[in-house]
């Protein structure tokens, strides 16, 4: 990841005003340590802090057309980069990266040509023709980006909160598949697949088809010129991005540059869950695998740092991404520089808890985009920031545009929970890789149970954490929350003292209005209670008090397969591929 700073109208040009500029995007130079670049128009200014994972050797930001009338600072990278090229066989290209693609695309399509692009992806652009600018996210937000105004009148573009926070009087996060366009005056959205108006789909489940967009989802996405490797848990989501990216490697010479063996990377306390799991699927694989232990006090120790780096208060955000910051350190000390990691799976099945309580396909499907939508202020936050925190780059197969339409266009019966018809979370994907005749993953790991949220790093983490907020916020101090903060009011101590953390650093009512409001809980908000009232008296965030009823749902999913293979045959499924056709 890279991090990009564009500031737009400034009535200050001096040279005051460019050093100011440069102190506010060397605070972003943790995402892009390998080096700094910065553009001067007037009154515009576009730095960039680079992260060389593709063309190290040319690919400096900013980036040019010919003529250098268009200048581009990019975070993100462009999977689809060389076809893209083939269609713009007219232009000169200055160097090999991928990210030089959209200087070129603005001269050819103008502002339209952003759903051309297949990445993740935060880009600003100036046209010095007529001193006109746009800047545009990624369709689900992988990468982060933040926009500001100041007192003068000037719009400011971040990738991170921290590199504005302190100039301007307002500013937001950025909405993901969204541009700005300075001719048009506004924010308008780009990406509009037909999920998004969250119509209930009708298209039929084929496991083959829904297997082959996920396997070309990864294969792009090892695009580097650098050592990578995959952050690997254990759970189904890594275990099936590892075993992939393993059968990419082994069959392709293209993949070989830095050896046939993957490398895999797992975080826990001593004895947690997660290294265990890890540990198994990393030997199934034959993977090249990197164990790394931390303990709660070095957890606990490095919150305030984790804070400021993901900029946000929200509970679950911050109890995950310790574990995959203090990880990401160790990952760089290694000389690795991008990983792939299984973010989005969840939101895209209906893998949480609570979707066992789900009433009909109709809201299962709602909810699904519901999450889908709020992607970036959770997990892709955290997998982005925690691991740039770093220099280390974090690439999400599950959120390819084309998988996500894909997955998104089965009829959300086939994804509701089943246990009647042995359908345990997620048994959609689980089916579309349980190939008998060269097995992805074996049994027992392609039908393990989700391990609770942030529970896999180990059982005493979230304990943990509470007891040490416990101690540093008093019963008098909670009662009287709602008079410090009105606004997103913490309604536990652990929520709480994260706030008072994060004000320290962003202290600014913008600030604080970037985080998603309402008390944080992970199993989703309203829905949850409204399926089931039970879930209104869990406290806790991570769902970890309706662990009886996930539990029970797979106890009775696993009796129903075990049933079914008693009888003598597997029942068949209705529409879809024929290696996947039984029911397990």
């Amino acid at each position: 990841m890279c991090g990009i700073l564009a500031v737009f109208g400034c009535i200050d040009n001096s040279q005051a005003k460019r050093s100011r500029i440069i102190e506010l995007s060397r605070r972003l130079r943790h995402r892009g340590p390998d080096w700094s670049g910065l553009h001067c128009h007037e009154n515009c200014y576009l730095a960039h802090q680079r992260l060389a994972i593709v063309d190290p050797a040319s690919g400096d930001q900013p980036l040019y057309n010919e003529d250098k009338t268009v200048i581009v600072t990019v975070n993100g990278e462009i999977y689809n980069h060389k076809q893209l090229r083939e269609q713009l066989k007219s232009h000169q290209f200055r160097t090999g990266s991928d990210c030089e693609v959209i200087a070129h695309l603005y001269e050819e399509h103008g502002e339209e040509f952003v759903d051309m692009l297949d990445g993740m992806f935060s880009f600003v652009l100036l046209d010095t023709k007529d001193n006109s600018y746009i800047a545009a996210r990624d369709a689900i937000g992988i990468t982060p980006l933040y926009m500001g105004w100041g007192l003068d009148g000037s719009i400011w573009f971040a990738s991170e909160m921290k590199a504005l926070s302190d100039d301007c009087e307002r500013f937001i996060s950025f909405p993901p598949g969204h541009i700005y366009s300075s001719k048009q005056g506004g924010l308008r959205r780009w990406y509009n697949p037909p999920w998004f108006l969250e119509q209930t789909p009708s298209s039929s489940y084929d496991p083959i088809v829904l297997r082959k967009a996920f396997e070309k989802a990864v294969f792009k996405r090892l695009m580097t010129d650098v050592p990578f490797g995959v952050l690997l848990s254990g759970g189904l989501d890594s275990s099936l991005v590892a075993a992939v990216t393993c059968r990419y490697l082994a069959e392709s010479e293209a993949a070989c540059q830095w050896g046939s063996q993957l490398h895999t990377f797992c975080i826990g306390l001593e004895s947690s869950p997660d290294l265990k799991a890890a540990r198994e699927v990393a030997d199934y694989l034959g993977t090249r695998h990197h164990e790394f232990h931390f303990i709660v006090q070095e957890g606990i120790d490095a919150l305030e740092e984790v804070i400021y780096h993901i900029e946000t208060y929200d509970v679950t955000t911050i109890r995950a991404s310790t574990p995959m910051f203090l990880m990401s350190r160790k990952i760089k000390s290694l000389g690795v520089k991008m990983v792939l990691s299984g973010e989005g799976s969840d939101e895209i099945f209906g893998g949480y808890l609570y979707f066992h309580k789900a009433p009909n396909k109709e809201e299962f499907h709602q909810e699904t985009c519901q999450k889908i939508k709020a992607l970036h202020l959770y997990d892709c936050l955290r997998a982005n920031k925690s691991t740039s925190a770093w220099g280390v780059e974090a690439r999400v197969p599950f959120l390819d545009k084309e998988f996500i339409n894909t997955a998104m266009s089965i009829d959300p019966e086939w994804k509701m929970i089943r246990p009647d018809l042995g359908r345990i979370e997620k048994w959609v994907l689980r089916n579309a890789f349980d190939d008998v005749q060269k097995p992805y993953l074996p049994k027992h790991i392609l039908y393990r149970q989700k391990e609770q949220f942030s529970d896999g790093v180990g059982y005493s983490w979230i304990d943990g954490l509470k007891d040490h907020a416990n101690k540093q916020v008093t019963d008098a101090m909670l009662t009287h929350a709602s008079f410090i903060y009105p606004e997103n009011t913490p309604t536990t101590k652990e929520a709480y003292y994260y706030r008072t953390i994060f004000e320290k650093f962003f202290p600014k009512n913008a600030a604080r209005s970037t985080v998603p409001g309402g008390p944080s809980v992970a199993c989703s908000t309203a829905k949850a209670v409204e399926w089931d009232a039970a879930w209104s008296k869990n406290p806790d965030p991570s769902g970890r008090a309706a662990l009886g009823i996930h539990s029970a749902a797979y106890e009775e999913a696993v009796a129903a397969k075990n049933k079914s293979s008693l009888s003598g045959s597997p029942k068949k499924l209705q529409g879809v591929g024929e290696k996947a056709a039984a029911v397990v």
